[in-house]
């Protein structure tokens, strides 16, 4: 990611960024339905081992499943891929990449909720959310104040070098970006929900249609 975009492509930038925010939470809403935090996946949860308790002093004490240490690398990893394709490193680039993912995860985690049935903004609070903890500051889980806050110190220290002044104004403009593109989102979730609850209306699976008998059956069993 290079730290100085021009106005243009910082405008592709924000919308590439949050169109994948929101894949990620589209895809996310279709795997676990309304239970959060790979509650009821077919993955390892941890909570007691030393990695666990480890990964929790960072996590505010958050399970780690299997789940989420593929869905945490993976996009951290994607957002370096353009380093692999020409992209000269730096620590202004590398700032800006840190500061952008950051800032991305928080956008992906509150669009999962603002779209998914089971929440959206009316049961997003404290009390509701078993993961996010007792902690809440204000309509917000003190894990979003936290990154948000550490992206912004990340993106500040590319001042520390040559190049990077431009790094920290830019990801402020990034920021409000996404918040006014979350609310535009927050308009669209009814009309997201009812095609979500339309596309699982009694009768409209179709699995029957190629699973063997013996396959269905055995699914039938397990619900």
């Amino acid at each position: 990611m290079t730290p100085n975009p021009a106005a243009a492509a910082l405008v592709l930038r924000v919308l590439f960024l949050f169109g994948y925010a929101l894949l990620f939470a589209l895809v996310e809403i279709e795997i676990e339905g309304p239970h959060g935090w790979a509650e009821r996946l077919p993955t390892w949860f941890r909570l007691t081992t030393p990695v666990a308790r480890f990964y929790g002093l960072f996590m505010r004490g958050k399970p780690l499943t299997g789940y989420h240490a593929v869905m945490f690398v993976l996009p951290l990893w994607s957002f370096h891929l353009g380093f692999f394709g020409g992209v000269p490193w730096s620590w202004p680039a590398e700032a800006a990449t840190l500061a952008a993912y950051m800032a991305w995860v928080v956008t992906w985690d509150f669009l999962w909720f603002l779209w998914n049935p089971r929440f959206g903004w009316a049961r997003f609070r404290k009390g509701q959310v078993w993961w996010h903890g007792r902690t809440w500051i204000g309509r917000f889980p003190v894990d979003y104040w936290s990154a948000l806050v550490v992206s912004c110190a990340v993106a500040a220290s590319a001042r520390l070098v040559p190049g990077g002044d431009g790094v920290l104004p830019r990801h402020l403009v990034l920021l409000a970006a996404f918040t006014a593109l979350t609310l535009a989102c927050g308009l669209a979730a009814p009309a997201y929900m009812r095609w979500y609850a339309h596309m699982r209306r009694p009768g409209s699976d179709q699995r029957a249609l190629c699973l063997p008998a013996s396959a269905e059956a055995g699914r039938s069993a397990e619900e």
